[in-house]
C-alpha cells in the first residue's frame, strides 16, 4: 500500500492501514485539513466543490470528502462524475473558497487521490500545500456544531456549462468543423471521459462518433495513461481506415492523446505543439505570443513558438509551476508534454475538452489529415523511463552525483537535474505522485534519445550499487 502526501494534494492506493494507504481515516483527516485551511483563508466563503473521475473507489471517497466538509460547516456543490478542468472552473463560477478533485489521474485502478484548489480553480501552491500538511499533522480540526453543519448540493450542469464556454472561444470554430463531417474514435478508459468528449464533439457538429471504452464504471480498459503501448484497441480501430482522427484522454480529462488516420500516434508531446501553432498563427495584434512548458517537454515547441516570433519558457514541472510562469510571461499558451494543454482564454489549467476544440478548428481549417499535419513540424523523440525507488535511497544524493560527472555539460537544477549535451538534453527527477525518478531524454532520433537515457541509468546504477 503506498499513500504520497504533496503540496498539492494526497494520492495513494485503496485499503491498507491508515497511514499506509488512502484508506477512509486519511481521506477523512486530509480533508479536514484542506477544509480548516479554507475556513482560515476565506471566513466568509464556505463553499467547497466537489467532482471525481469514474473510479471505482470515487463514491466512497466522494460521500467521505462531502460529510467531512460539511462537518467543518461547508456548504459542498457536488458535481457528481466529472473532470479535472470542470472542477476547476466551477470553484470561481460558484465563488466557492475552493475545490477537491477526486482522482488520481493516470495512475492504476487501486489509485485515487485528492487534488486540492483554491479559490481560483488552480492548483494551490507549495506554500499553501506545507500549511495544509501542518494542519493535517497536527489535526488542528475545529468541527461545527449541530446547527452550523454545512449544506450538500448536487449540481451536474456543469459540463454544459464548461462546454458552451469552450464553444464561445472566438478561435474555436463550430462551424469550420462541421464543414469537414469528421469521423472520429474516442477512447475515455472507462471514465468520465466517455461522458465529457462524446458531448463535446457533438456540440462542435460532429456526428460521426465511434466510442470504445466510453462506459463510466471505473474498470479501466488498460492501463490509464494515454500512452501508445497502452492504445491497442484504439489504434487496431484506426487502422482500419474508417476514421479521420483518434482521441484519447486519461481518467480525469486532462490530458490529450492523439491517433492519426492511419493509426500512428501523433504523439503526447505534439498535442501542445499542434494547438499551440493554431492559436499563435491567430494571436491577437501585439501580443506577445510567448508560451510555457515543463523542462521534461519537446523543445518543438520552442521551435514553433520562435517561428512567430515569440519566446518560449521552461518551468519546473508541475501544472502549478507552469502557470505561475505563465502569468509571469504573458503566455498564450503553454502546458506540458504528456497532453496537457493550457489555454488562459478559458482557464489556468490543463484540459483535454478545449484542447480537442482547438485541434479539431486547427485540423478543419488546415485541410490536412491529421499524419500530414504532423509532419509541419520538427522531429523530435523523447524516451521516458523511470527507476523505481526504495525507502533507504537518499535520491538527492544520487541525483547529486550524477550532477558532479557531467559538471563540464550545462547543467539546470530549478528541478531536479537537466543536463544538456549538444541537441539532445536528459533530465532526472524525483516524481511527486510515485516512488520514482523520472529519466526523460530528447534527440532528434529515438535511438539516440533510448542510448541516452540508457547511459545514464546505467550511471544511476553504478551510484546505487556502490553505496549497498
Amino acid at each position: 500500500m503506498t499513500l504520497i502526501k504533496s503540496i498539492s494534494g494526497i494520492r495513494g492506493t485503496i485499503g491498507g492501514r491508515s497511514g499506509n494507504g488512502l484508506t477512509p481515516l486519511d481521506v477523512v483527516k486530509f480533508t479536514a485539513a484542506f477544509g480548516q485551511w479554507l475556513r482560515q483563508r476565506n471566513p466568509d466563503r464556505l463553499t467547497v466543490v466537489i467532482g471525481r473521475d469514474g473510479r471505482l473507489s470515487g463514491e466512497m471517497v466522494s460521500k467521505l470528502v462531502a460529510a467531512t466538509l460539511q462537518g467543518l460547516g461547508l456548504n459542498v456543490i457536488d458535481l457528481g462524475l466529472s473532470t479535472t478542468p470542470t472542477v476547476e472552473m466551477a470553484v470561481p463560477g460558484e465563488n466557492a473558497s475552493g475545490g477537491i478533485i477526486l482522482t488520481a489521474s493516470h495512475n492504476p485502478i487501486q489509485w485515487n487521490a485528492l487534488k486540492l484548489l483554491n479559490e481560483a480553480g488552480e492548483f494551490i501552491s507549495a506554500q499553501d500545500g506545507a500549511e495544509v500538511l501542518d494542519i493535517a499533522e497536527s489535526e488542528s480540526f475545529d468541527f461545527a456544531e449541530v446547527r452550523k453543519l454545512g449544506k450538500y448540493h448536487a449540481d451536474d450542469t456543469w459540463l454544459q456549462k464548461h462546454i458552451d464556454q469552450i464553444l464561445a472561444l472566438p478561435l474555436v470554430n463550430r462551424d469550420a468543423i462541421a464543414a469537414r463531417n469528421f469521423r472520429l474514435v474516442v477512447d475515455a478508459v472507462n471514465s468520465t471521459g466517455g461522458i465529457a468528449v462524446p458531448r463535446l464533439l457533438e456540440a462542435l457538429g460532429v456526428e460521426q462518433i465511434t466510442k470504445i471504452h466510453c462506459e463510466p464504471t471505473g474498470n479501466f480498459a488498460h492501463n490509464p495513461e494515454p500512452l501508445p503501448e497502452n492504445l491497442r484497441d484504439i489504434i487496431k480501430e484506426m487502422e482500419k481506415g474508417n476514421a479521420d482522427l483518434g482521441i484519447v484522454v486519461d481518467p480525469d480529462v486532462d490530458r490529450l492523446a492523439l491517433i492519426c488516420e492511419d493509426g500512428s500516434a501523433f504523439g503526447e508531446e505534439y498535442t501542445l505543439v499542434a494547438v499551440a501553432d493554431y492559436v499563435l498563427k491567430n494571436r491577437p495584434e501585439g501580443s506577445s505570443g510567448n508560451t510555457v512548458s515543463n523542462m521534461s517537454s519537446t523543445v518543438a515547441l520552442r521551435d514553433v513558438t520562435r517561428k512567430y516570433g515569440g519566446e518560449h519558457f521552461a518551468s519546473a514541472v508541475g501544472e502549478v509551476n507552469v502557470v505561475e510562469m505563465m502569468r509571469d510571461k504573458g503566455a498564450l499558451i503553454g502546458g506540458e508534454g504528456n497532453g496537457g494543454i493550457i489555454y488562459p482564454e478559458l482557464h489556468h489549467g490543463r484540459d483535454a475538452l478545449v484542447g480537442i476544440a482547438l485541434f479539431l478548428t486547427h485540423l478543419a481549417k488546415s485541410g490536412k489529415s491529421a499524419s500530414m499535419l504532423r509532419r509541419t513540424y520538427p522531429n523530435y523523440y523523447i524516451s521516458k523511463n523511470k527507476i523505481e525507488l526504495t525507502p533507504d535511497i537518499d535520491v538527492d544524493a544520487v541525483l547529486e552525483r550524477i550532477q558532479t560527472k557531467y559538471a563540464r555539460n550545462p547543467i539546470n537544477t530549478i528541478d531536479g537535474v537537466k543536463i544538456e549535451f549538444d541537441k539532445e538534453w536528459v533530465h532526472l527527477r524525483k516524481s511527486n505522485t510515485e516512488p520514482i525518478i523520472r529519466i526523460y531524454s530528447e534527440s532528434d532520433t529515438l535511438a539516440t534519445a533510448d542510448h541516452l537515457a540508457g547511459k545514464i541509468i546505467s550511471d544511476i546504477r553504478e551510484v546505487l550499487a556502490e553505496k549497498r
